[in-house]
């Protein structure tokens, strides 16, 4: 089988024969609203939301089915018709033959080039595909090369379908919406314009208009054109076959108007002779648009050929500028893959978690986590806007600690749910705290923490156990005080209330209540007296955080005390009988609750911050220590781990069954990484972890073992195959968090085997099947799935920068603390990484002549620019905020030397 070739160290890559595997698809996109898919043949789709369809929307199974996709053909006289994308019923009779057409794809950050060349039609096709920076539209630009000995008369015609309505008109009034087009031929083109959209917000007056364009790459106009499907296909014709391409039948002219019938962007040009080594281009444009007028101004930007390179080359280096890290490993195969695990955090921002082929479940926009976990990386690459983003985010805030789950489309929007269902996924208040932490500590921004927010208000209260009677739409979306005024709190005060009112909510074993879900959407299935230890590990985790970050701001910038809602006094009560007494927490809490159903006092009380500090680490000690009292598993002397959840029926989930072992790494990962898990714990994990979770050749640490059960009393996730998704798949957001942790706690070998047999999997194209990148998860037999749009890319680059290479903040200073390991050095022992840091560029250089592992070696000397000596602090190079300040805007030269400890 043909591996991925990367061809230069942007993260450009090739492969051969494409369209010999199932599943492919390549994303290209860009920030205006457009978002496409395109497969090897050019199928896939193009849309700008839920309810905006240019091309007819596709899951992973289409792929393969659907002959609907983006054509381009040449009917060469005396030969027949050619597809210079491979989608004909002649080249799919030839696929795996000998005479298959010849096809490489080469790809880099959002844009496809396919080349294709026929022995038959002795022609050579090169397609790329982008979308570019200055107009919301896909570019087909096409060119043609006559590779035979003799001239050719071709026809070229484009031929794009044109779904042009919502999604869910696929199997919801798909012929009743069509009766909705209005279908018109202009000098370019083909347009549809609806008139009205039938989608679940009702039917409404369409103010969309639909468009496929041409042009010649010389500028010339096409000839003519097939707007509508049936004529186009003809009578027993098909998409792979149409007859009025076969027998080359002239279209209609411009002008013509047509009504409900399904549409085409069919596109035909003049009939040409091509001699021999003689090359033709061109341009199929492709969009959505409300300005019906500017579309001709929109095709005159791309009149020639060269405005069209000109276009993609200026996309091309707007995207490789944001993905402004790069790493030197000696391994460039790995050093590629990390590129665009980069990208992956810049397409979830702009798709969400739908609109590619495997994310085909909700109607678009990210999660709540999503958009907390995707800051991390920005955080890294592109720091400049996110103080606003998270200022904004956290106006999804409940006052009773629970938030909106979904994010509208304009920054600062939020909608209580997806599917209009309320529910309270209970690890949501723990993501907000470490991004804005990694803030802090990457900016030296700490009064970030003083600034307000609102809280997000709905029908829903008591975090999602009841129903605001008073509310209703009129009352806004903000929380207001009882004196009607929209009342804003301190980003410090949201925090608080996302843990301290989750701390309070327990089931009967003393741990966070598992409600609606955790991380883990499939743990679905006990709201009633589900418990998750996992996450109450990780609230534990960021209320010692949170403690020791207010007791430096009182101790290094001498704040004295801070100001929060009065209501929340009730929350601050700190005792270990309150602790330990789960009926006198929940009735605490409700007391609070109580207090909050409509609208609040608005009054303020002052709190002394070293009182805060202690009253929060007491918190997090009883939890930490409660869990290891009571979920720690042992049986064999080298082995052992936490149990992550209780069910239903209020049993531990993990342990020694008559099933056979039950382990789930979810509980160790935030065990570990929150410190629950002492150093002898965390041994045990890892031999338990590499016992019955690893398993290398599908990328390692799987999320769980079999349970051999359905477990109706816990969550679906056990209706699926095992082995697939979260059902005991290698899920790799979690193995990387499980990394992430393992080097926190700087058990570094442990961790790179996690972060590497996945990286291995990856990039292991016979068996994963899958283009660069880091997937959601590989399935049983290590294909990876749902590729892209998945947290693990953050968290993983994330993991490589902050741990891998120690290159983090500490309160706005610049901490490096490598933990690189021996195979990660090239054959002169050399590391290199290039960041962004407090707006500067930095070129960090590791120079390790011994060639040393991890706990071997340490920094000798460190220094900036050959002159700045960096103190060396217990281990750590420091480069304080005020020097980073003063240096110039140019790229500077970081060099640690690492020698025998």
């Amino acid at each position: 089988m043909e591996a991925i070739h990367f061809i230069d160290k942007d993260g450009t890559f090739s492969i051969t024969q494409p369209e010999n595997y199932s599943y492919l698809y390549f994303p290209i996109a860009g920030e205006n609203g457009l978002k496409s898919a395109l497969t090897p043949n050019l199928g896939g789709d193009i849309k700008a939301n839920q309810n905006a369809f240019l091309m007819e929307p596709v899951s992973v199974e289409n792929l393969h089915n659907n002959r609907s996709g983006r054509n381009f053909w040449c009917h060469v006289e005396g030969l027949g018709a050619w597809s210079a994308v491979g989608a004909s019923a002649e080249e799919e009779s030839r696929k795996f033959t000998k005479d298959q057409d010849n096809s490489e794809l080469t790809a880099g950050f959002m844009w496809q080039t396919v080349s294709r060349q026929s022995d038959k039609y002795q022609l050579k096709a090169k397609i790329t595909s982008f979308v570019p920076l200055e107009h919301n539209v896909e570019i087909m630009h096409v060119e043609l090369c006559n590779m035979g000995k003799t001239a050719q008369t071709i026809t070229p015609t484009a031929a794009i379908p044109i779904f042009g309505r919502s999604a869910d008109n696929i199997r919801d009034h798909r012929h009743v919406t069509a009766l909705l087009h209005r279908i018109k031929t202009t000098d370019y083109g083909v347009t549809v314009k609806p008139t009205l959209s039938f989608d679940e917000r009702g039917h409404r007056k369409n103010d969309l208009t639909y468009f496929v364009c041409g042009i010649t790459g010389a500028g010339e106009k096409p000839i003519d054109f097939y707007p509508v499907t049936e004529d186009y296909i003809g009578e027993g014709g098909s998409y792979a076959h149409p007859r009025t391409v076969l027998q080359n039948k002239q279209g209609v002219p411009s002008g013509k108007c047509y009504e409900g019938k399904e549409a085409l962007g069919g596109i035909r040009f003049s009939t040409i002779v091509l001699k021999p080594e003689e090359s033709v281009s061109y341009t199929v444009i492709m969009g959505i648009t409300q300005q019906e007028e500017e579309i001709e101004d929109i095709v005159l930007a791309y009149v020639k050929a060269e405005k069209v390179k000109e276009a993609q080359a200026r996309m091309h280096d707007y995207w490789q500028s944001k993905v402004n890290v790069r790493y030197d490993t000696g391994n460039e195969q790995y050093d590629n893959l990390l590129r665009w695990v980069s990208f992956q955090p810049f397409l979830r921002r702009i798709y969400g978690c739908s609109f590619l082929p495997y994310h085909d479940y909700g109607r678009g926009g990210r999660g709540w986590r999503d958009l907390w976990q995707d800051c991390l990386s920005l955080l890294i690459m592109d720091p400049g806007d996110v103080r606003q983003m998270i200022l904004d985010n956290y106006g999804g805030v409940r006052i009773d600690g629970t938030n909106a789950t979904i994010i509208g489309e304009k920054q600062g929007t939020f909608l209580a749910d997806r599917n209009g269902i309320a529910r309270v996924w209970m690890d949501h208040g723990v993501w907000p705290f470490m991004t804005t932490k990694l803030y802090i500590d990457q900016t030296g921004d700490i009064e970030i923490l003083k600034e307000s927010a609102a809280y997000f208000k709905d029908e829903q209260m008591q975090r999602g156990g009841g129903l605001d009677t008073q509310w209703d739409p009129s009352y806004g979306l903000k929380q207001k005080d009882e004196n009607g005024t929209v009342y804003e709190g301190s980003i410090l005060e949201h925090l608080l209330l996302e843990h301290l009112c989750a701390f309070y909510e327990v089931g009967a074993h003393n741990h966070i209540r598992l409600r609606g879900a955790d991380w883990n959407d499939a743990i679905d299935m006990a709201a009633e007296n589900g418990e998750s230890v996992a996450f109450t590990c990780a609230y534990a985790g960021n209320l010692r955080q949170l403690s020791e970050l207010l007791l430096i701001l009182e101790e290094k910038f001498g704040w004295s005390q801070v100001e929060l809602l009065e209501e929340i006094q009730v929350l601050l009560d700190d005792n270990v009988q309150l602790y330990d007494d789960v009926t006198a927490k929940g009735e605490l809490l409700q007391k609070y609750l109580s207090r909050c159903q409509h609208n609040i006092s608005g009054r303020r009380t002052q709190v002394p911050i070293g009182e805060l500090a202690a009253n929060l680490k007491n918190k997090a000690e009883w939890m930490a220590e409660h869990i290891r009292k009571t979920e720690w598993i042992e049986k064999e002397t080298d082995e052992g781990w936490f149990n992550s959840y209780y069910d239903n029926d209020g049993a531990p989930v993990e342990g020694y069954f008559e099933q056979g072992v039950r382990m789930m790494l979810t509980g160790q990962v935030f065990a570990i990484m929150s410190k629950t898990a002492q150093d002898s714990q965390v041994h045990k994990i890892c031999k338990s972890a590499d016992h019955y979770l690893y398993q290398k050749e599908i990328g390692g640490y799987r999320l769980n073992t079999d349970f051999h059960e359905l477990k109706f009393n816990l969550g679906r996730m056990f209706g699926f195959a095992y082995g697939e998704k979260e059902n005991g798949a290698v899920f790799s957001h979690m193995t990387v968090m499980y990394a992430n942790a393992l080097y926190q706690r700087r058990f570094v070998d442990e961790g790179y085997k996690a972060l590497q047999t996945l990286a291995d999997a990856a990039m292991n194209f016979e068996v994963s099947r899958i283009y660069p990148g880091i997937p959601e998860y590989f399935n049983g037999s290590g294909r990876g799935m749902y590729p892209y749009l998945t947290g693990a890319g953050s968290w993983y680059m994330l993991t490589v920068v902050t741990e891998v290479f120690g290159v983090r903040g500490e309160i706005g200073d610049m901490a490096i603390c490598p933990k690189l390991c021996k195979e990660q050095f090239d054959s002169e022992g050399n590391a290199q990484i290039w960041l962004r840091f407090a707006q500067k560029e930095f070129h960090v250089t590791y120079k390790n002549p011994l060639k040393l592992s991890y706990g071997e070696y340490a920094i000798t000397k460190a220094t900036c620019d050959g002159q700045t000596e960096l103190a060396n602090l217990d281990g750590t190079a420091l480069l304080d905020r005020k020097t980073i300040a003063s240096l110039s805007d140019t790229v500077h030269e970081i060099e640690i030397e690492l020698g025998r400890r």
